[in-house]
């Protein structure tokens, strides 16, 4: 145990209750889990906790169309979703939902305090209304043109392109994503934080050394533009926790769901008997920090720590941020259908084999991604099968069949295993720092010393000749203990590899207080595959099931009061019309008919 035990609690984004986990999404899971499996192996105090964002008009439209209520809706999702982060071995110590009366109790103290400070304001507004559907439209439900960037296809809240946050009704050339009509303006009351109190605090707070430089440097350009007080509420019909105070409004779902941190971990401190505010308390020396997506930035380096300090709730100790995924340099996007499901995946391929993908990706800058699958599968079997897993499946066998599965009492290379040890730090400090491209590259890189020696010494055929069978023992220790240095260091990254090598060379642990063990005069197991070869039939099968959704889409139903479109013709019906182009030379009203006119036409047209 470290003398300097860190406490840490650590969140990533939560996933919305409204749809799959796709590879996108995996992105961030993966980069968090393996951040903290890093602090766990080091023996620091890291509770990782996460939630579905469980609330929004979204989800209460897409339960009507499934003819279910919202609760079952967001009940069955919950349960998909946790399936699939348990399938790729994201190992959170508590997983909630946004829509609990832990997070309702937070929601309303938080918004009561803001309140009671002076934070929030009520204001008449005007708000886009969809005439076809009866609905005021959530953000999310509206696209148009960016008042800022004039980029088109953009959100009612925010914009991809430029990252820029606005109303809803500053959108250019908006259309209704629910029916496709054009929304009316129609007032009503809301309420609205008022961000712009806290200028000079967030000045301070996003230049503390918190964030990345690049999002340090974008959020100064939102700050120097002037922050707006942000719409907090939303009218009913609305799927999620009414405001105490103003019956038929509605907490907007941004409020409550980074509260789902707090609600999530309050939860986890009851059933672990922990001090909620010993972390979350003003003078917590704890530390924080949430892993997002460059798409969310605003919110959880602007409002988020804004609302906590105005709520005397300290904020987080950093906000690591990350780029998007592309999947052959296409954009991944749920909406436009260019994506791979992560249970698809996990029907097909190995779930570490992306993991490991991933982490030689990851650094801590803000940078997309892209999940080229022939590189992916090129990567994974030269790397993990054919240099790290090589390495024990060249040596093991001679322990068993020739050494009855005993290492030597000494090394053949102590050199060499004390080399690959001195890397410790520097791996593990790109691990602390997320820089696991980098711990990736020297633990590879390391195996490659290791199978350069093997070929060197040649332990097969030593095993030839009874004259160098004894060779043979120490040099295979030396490299059975190489193996396991270079499996501790790439644990955070293969936890289900760690776990088969250690009941392979039967230790109780691979955390890094065994770092300076050696295994002499120790029994091992008989060797078994520990790992195969990704084929590319197995790739491509991943992609066809996607493939065939995205061709074929569904489109969800939207209830409404308007009579329905009438079926089409066929052709058959069209090829029966008599269409002709006139010129319409008079047109007159007729006498006591309101809505008939007489027209004289030219049929030569």
């Amino acid at each position: 145990m470290p003398t300097n035990r860190r406490m840490i609690l650590v969140t990533s984004a939560l996933p919305y209750a409204n749809g799959s986990i796709h590879l996108g999404h995996m992105l961030e899971y993966i980069q968090t889990d393996i951040w903290v499996r890093y602090q766990k192996q080091c023996g620091h105090k890291c509770v990782y906790v996460c939630a579905d964002d469980a609330h929004g008009t979204a989800i209460m439209l897409r339960a009507q169309t499934l003819g279910i209520t919202p609760e079952e809706l967001i009940s069955d999702v919950k349960s998909e979703h946790e399936a699939d982060f348990s399938g790729f071995h994201i190992d959170f110590d508590h997983y909630s939902s946004t829509h609990t009366e832990t997070n309702r109790h937070f929601s309303e103290l938080i918004y009561s305090r803001v309140r009671d400070a002076g934070g929030i304001a009520v204001r008449n507004i005007s708000q886009l209304f969809d005439p076809d559907t009866e609905l005021f439209l959530a953000d999310r439900y509206v696209k148009g043109t960016c008042p800022k960037c004039s980029a088109d296809d953009q959100y009612g809240d925010n914009c991809e392109a430029c990252g820029a946050t606005y109303h809803a009704s500053e959108l250019r050339n908006p259309k209704s994503t629910l029916s496709g009509a054009v929304p009316v303006l129609k007032d009503t009351e809301h309420l609205f934080f008022e961000l712009d109190q806290h200028t000079e605090f967030l000045k301070d707070w996003t230049r503390s050394g918190r964030l990345q430089l690049e999002v340090t440097n974008k959020l100064a350009e939102w700050i120097e533009g002037g922050l707006k007080s942000w719409d907090i509420s939303r009218d009913a019909p609305y799927f999620g926790f009414e405001v105490p105070d103003r019956p038929g409004t509605y907490f907007y779902v941004w409020l409550d769901a980074p509260i789902g941190y707090m609600g999530a971990f309050k939860e986890w401190c009851d059933t672990n008997n922990f001090d909620f505010d010993s972390v979350w308390g003003p003078e917590s020396v704890a530390e924080i920090y949430h892993f997002i997506g460059k798409d969310i930035v605003n919110f959880h380096c602007l409002f988020w720590p804004a609302i906590l300090n105005q709520a005397n709730y300290r904020t987080p100790t950093g906000v690591n941020v990350h780029g998007f995924v592309t999947i052959d340099g296409r954009k991944m996007s749920k909406s436009r259908g260019t994506f791979i499901k992560a249970r698809t995946y996990l029907d097909h391929l190995d779930p570490e084999y992306l993991r490991y993908y991933f982490a030689t990706k990851l650094s801590a800058n803000v940078e997309d991604i892209d999940l080229s699958l022939e590189d992916f599968a090129q990567k994974v079997n030269s790397d993990l099968v054919g240099k790290l897993v090589n390495i024990a499946s060249r040596t093991a066998g001679f322990i068993t069949k020739k050494f009855d599965g005993q290492l030597s009492a000494d090394l053949a290379n102590p050199d060499l295993v004390e080399a690959i040890r001195a890397k410790g730090p520097y791996i593990q400090s790109a691990f602390e720092m997320r820089e696991f491209s980098k711990a990736a590259r020297e633990i590879m890189a390391l195996a490659d010393d290791v199978n350069a020696w093997i070929a060197d010494v040649a332990p097969w055929h030593l095993a030839k000749s009874e004259d160098t069978l004894a060779e043979v023992q120490p040099i295979c220790t030396t490299a059975i203990n190489a193996f396991r240095i270079l499996v501790l260091y790439l644990k955070p990254v293969t936890p289900m590899l760690a776990g088969k090598v250690q009941e392979f060379l039967q230790v109780d642990s691979l955390d890094y207080e065994t770092l300076n063990d050696t295994l002499l005069d120790h029994s091992i197991a008989p060797f078994t595959p520990l790992l195969t070869r990704i084929e590319m039939k197995d790739v491509e099968a991943m992609i066809q099931p996607d493939v065939n959704e995205i061709d074929n889409p569904s489109k969800p139903e939207i209830t409404t009061n308007i009579e329905p479109i009438a079926s089409e013709c066929t052709i058959d019906d069209f090829n029966k019309l008599d269409l002709r182009v006139v010129t319409i030379l008079a047109a007159e009203a007729v006498e006591g008919a309101d809505i008939l006119l007489r027209l004289t036409l030219d049929l030569d047209g």
